[in-house]
Parts: structure tokens; C-alpha cells; sequence
């Protein structure tokens, strides 16, 4: 367990001031950490972790509920919101990667100053905190794969796969062995139960903020253990009840970037961390047409992304702007060509995962594509394979194909 527990604190950071927050309540008597006086401060302070643990979760009857909490307004107003509705609450944050000496550091998602305002959130609430260490994790599952999928010509989407392998399965197990039975985070979604008692994952109420999107990826058998406070509200609500309950990061502002990316160089970021992983990087290579002329240079395919303009140094075809129509890593080649050449009536998808029984035949739905796509219709057949019903769509390799009846996710998976 202390390879996990990184920390557990109530009180100051950086110069931070708890006030009249009470870190241990009348009634808390450090008693395990009694048991090792003279063992080590180290193993004192773990245990007296753990005791103020024990200690907080029988003061009241039910399981603590454990929530993510990322250092933003969002996190912080959906443990607010539970604590205001009478629950236990225990903070959770992810260290997820080192952003020392990254502009992360200073105010990025995952950085330390993010890792002081969720303590600064937790000690306004009175809650315990704790940081939990899914680096390699992170490392592995979501950055490596980042980069492995630039390079293969692909454009990934990081947040869905954090989602599928960190946020959800492994919070859950940290939460457990602290005696919670519930996560909650502040994403903007809706986990609502059926008639029957099934569990389903629906879009958040406020349409401009929904991220049900990254979250199709979820295993089923654990949406009946994740609540999201604020499904039904709208961020404009979010901060305000974020300021009237004085969180000190009502505030802040929102990380638009991928949080390992903080300034946007995805390209730097991978040639970057493929070299330090011994892997090449993409070479400049030829811009063709879809008949095979060669009509300019590209600095390296990483750089690029289906339906991409910029970056052909004036390219045109016919006086008109060309779009990034096939991206060829083997052949370390591009095509472009007009915008409608990029697009497609027809999808395959890899790795399927489902919220439902996986449909046994053509299933109708509306699937999408991008966060900010409008869905469209279209039929999802057994093996993957996507019929668009309506109009054909841009869509890149590496992205997710999600897939909706109304506003309920049905599942999703990896387009091809």
C-alpha cells in the first residue's frame, strides 16, 4: 500500500493556510500511531494516516464515497456537492506523470499546482486527501500508446484511454482498500439506472460540456459503482455553486490541452519521447495526389492528421485548398486532395467494447466521431463495420467511434 498512498495531508502546501479547518476532530485519537512510536517517522505518519481513515469512516454509518479530483473547479464542486448532501467524502488525486520543469507544473492538469489545489479543496471541505501513483500506469497504457499511434500514421485520443485504464478500474481498487464502495468524478455525464435495474451511461445535461464521448470505454459492471454529481448541470451552474460554496478554485481556468502536452506540440512531444524510447522519428517524405503526383514535402506524418490544411507550404490543387486524405507510415507518404475526398460513407471499427449486449445483428444508432462532431446516423454491424445512413463523415484513424440511441451511450470502439 505505500507504494500507492504517495500522501495524506490536511494541511499546508506551499505556503497554503487550512484555517479553521480541524485536520483531526474531536474524537480522533492517533492510537496506530502509538503502536510504532520510536519505528520510524515515516511508518508513524502512514499509520497515523490510516488511523484518521479508520477513525473518519465510522463516525458516520455509510462507506465513504472516494472522488478523482484533478485540482479544477469541476472535481472540486462535485465533492462539494456531495459533501453538501451529507456523504463521506475522501479526495483522490492521480499523480499520472512528472511535470517538473513542464508549463504543466504551474497550472496544467496533473501539475503541482494542481496537486495544491485539490489539498487546498479538501481542506476547505474537511475532507481526507490522498495522492495515489499511476505513473507507470499512465506511462504505459496512455503516453506510450500516444506516441505509438502518431507514429503509425494514427491520431489518438489520450483521454479515452485514461479513462478505460486509469481513472475508473484502478481508482476503484485504491478506493475499495480505503473501505469506499463508490467514485464520483466531474465529468459531465449521466449514469442513470432502468426500469429493470441495469445501469446506463447517458450524455451530461449541458450539451457544450458533455463528455460522455471519452467515457464509452468504461466496463459496464462498474457504472453502477461511479457517480457523476454533475450530469445535470451546466458548467455556468457548476461555477456558481462553486463560488457560493467559496471553493478556492472557483476561478480557475479550464486546461484546453492534453495534460502531458500542455503547451500543444503533439509533434515535439512524440519525436521527443520516441527518441528517448530508442524509436525513430518520422522523416520529411512526399505530399502526393490521389493519381501519385508529387506535389510538396510534409516535415514527418507525426505532424499530421485526417482533414488536416496547414502545414503543405501553399499546396493547392486547381487554385483551391487540399486536405490530408491518407496518411501512408510504411511508405512514409501523404495524399492530399479536396475536402470531400477525405470524407467517408463507410467505417470500420476495432475493439469494440459495449455498455449493452453486444448487438448479434445490424443495429441502428447515430455514431460519432470527434468530441465536437455532431452525431449522424448510421448502422453498426457485428464485425465492426460502420454504414453511414446519412451524409459521410472525416473521420481519422485512431479516433473513437462512439455510438449513441438518443442521448444513451451504447458502446464505441477504434476506427480503422
Amino acid at each position: 500500500m505505500r507504494a500507492d498512498v504517495l500522501d495524506f495531508d490536511l494541511g499546508s502546501l506551499a505556503g497554503q493556510q487550512v484555517g479553521s479547518v480541524n485536520a483531526k476532530p474531536a474524537g480522533f485519537t492517533d492510537a496506530a500511531a502509538g503502536l510504532v512510536q520510536g519505528v520510524g517517522d515515516e511508518l508513524e505518519a502512514i499509520v497515523g494516516a490510516h488511523a484518521w481513515l479508520l477513525w473518519y469512516s465510522t463516525a458516520m454509518s455509510e462507506a465513504p464515497i472516494v472522488v478523482a479530483l484533478s485540482g479544477g473547479v469541476d472535481s472540486a464542486t462535485a465533492a462539494a456537492v456531495l459533501v453538501e448532501r451529507g456523504h463521506r467524502v475522501v479526495g483522490m488525486t492521480m499523480r499520472l506523470y512528472d511535470a517538473r520543469g513542464t508549463s504543466a507544473a504551474v497550472g496544467r492538469c496533473c501539475g503541482l499546482r494542481d496537486l495544491e489545489d485539490a489539498r487546498r479543496v479538501c481542506a476547505h471541505l474537511g475532507i481526507p486527501f490522498y495522492v495515489v501513483d499511476f505513473e507507470r500506469e499512465f506511462t504505459e497504457q496512455v503516453i506510450d500508446e500516444f506516441v505509438d499511434s502518431y507514429l503509425a500514421g494514427e491520431t489518438p485520443n489520450p483521454c479515452v484511454k485514461c479513462n478505460q485504464h486509469i481513472k475508473f478500474t484502478p481508482l476503484l481498487q485504491r478506493a475499495r482498500a480505503l473501505g469506499a464502495e463508490v467514485v464520483a468524478t466531474g465529468h459531465y455525464a449521466r449514469i442513470e439506472a432502468s426500469s429493470g435495474g441495469a445501469w446506463r451511461l447517458h450524455r451530461g445535461a449541458d450539451p457544450d460540456k458533455d463528455q460522455s464521448y471519452f467515457l464509452f470505454s468504461m466496463p459496464p459492471d462498474e457504472l453502477g459503482a461511479v457517480r457523476f454529481p454533475l450530469g445535470g448541470l451546466t458548467k455556468e451552474q457548476v461555477r456558481a455553486r462553486a463560488s457560493h460554496l467559496g471553493l478556492p478554485n472557483a476561478g480557475k481556468a479550464e486546461s484546453q490541452e492534453i495534460c502531458f502536452v500542455p503547451d500543444g506540440d503533439y509533434a515535439g512531444f512524440v519525436a521527443a519521447r520516441a527518441l528517448s524510447r530508442g524509436r525513430a522519428v518520422p522523416p520529411p517524405g512526399d505530399v502526393v495526389t490521389t493519381d501519385g503526383e508529387i506535389v510538396g514535402q510534409h516535415r514527418g506524418i507525426h505532424h499530421y492528421t485526417i482533414g488536416q490544411r496547414r502545414g503543405f507550404g501553399g499546396v493547392t490543387r486547381d487554385g483551391a485548398p487540399v486536405y490530408v486524405i491518407a496518411i501512408d507510415p510504411v511508405a512514409n507518404r501523404i495524399t492530399v486532395g479536396p475536402r470531400p475526398e477525405a470524407a467517408r460513407s463507410q467505417l470500420s471499427v476495432r475493439d469494440l467494447r459495449w455498455l449493452i449486449d453486444p448487438p448479434a445483428a445490424p443495429r441502428p444508432c447515430a455514431v460519432q466521431v470527434r468530441h465536437r462532431h455532431r452525431p449522424v446516423p448510421a448502422t453498426i454491424h457485428p464485425d465492426g463495420r460502420v454504414d453511414l445512413t446519412d451524409a459521410p463523415v472525416v473521420a481519422s484513424p485512431g479516433q473513437a467511434a462512439v455510438f449513441y440511441d438518443g442521448d444513451r451511450v451504447l458502446g464505441g470502439g477504434w476506427i480503422l
